[in-house]
């Protein structure tokens, strides 16, 4: 693998990610920011928060594998919340819940959540974006 997650003694746990990442690949790969839009274009989850979050999430894992990485090769992951709450933030939890569950996998690379006013559309709630390393 090359990223080996750890949380340093010193710095209280969190249990939806680590914070640090070491990466060892040779390719880093980069996306754009994946919004909850199905692969016709069509956004899925309107007003939901939580649908959202996941099919971001979901879309992420497509953009991942189409550069022959997957979540294990995650360094970073940013998610940026269209007028971010403690309780956005713990709908997150719930929507990467459900995208690990489809996807069999468990996400924990480092994150940060970004309050931003708006996104490129008005009905996008949420949307991540990642960087990879892969050998």
């Amino acid at each position: 693998m090359s990223i080996t997650l750890k949380n340093p003694a010193g710095l209280a746990e969190v249990p939806l990610y680590r914070h640090v990442s070491i990466a060892s690949g040779s390719k880093m790969v980069f996306m754009a920011g994946q919004v909850s839009v199905d692969q016709d274009g069509n956004t899925v989850g309107a007003g939901d928060y939580v649908a959202q979050v996941e099919q971001c999430y979901l879309n992420v894992a497509t953009a991942l594998a189409e550069a022959g990485a997957t979540f294990d090769d995650v360094a970073k992951i940013n998610v940026y919340a269209v007028n971010m709450t403690p309780e956005l933030v713990a709908a997150s939890g719930e929507g990467i819940a459900r995208a690990e569950k489809k996807l069999g996998v468990t996400i924990q690379a480092p994150l940060t959540g970004i309050g931003v006013a708006a996104l490129a559309s008005p009905e996008y709630l949420v949307e991540v974006d990642a960087i990879a390393f892969i050998d």
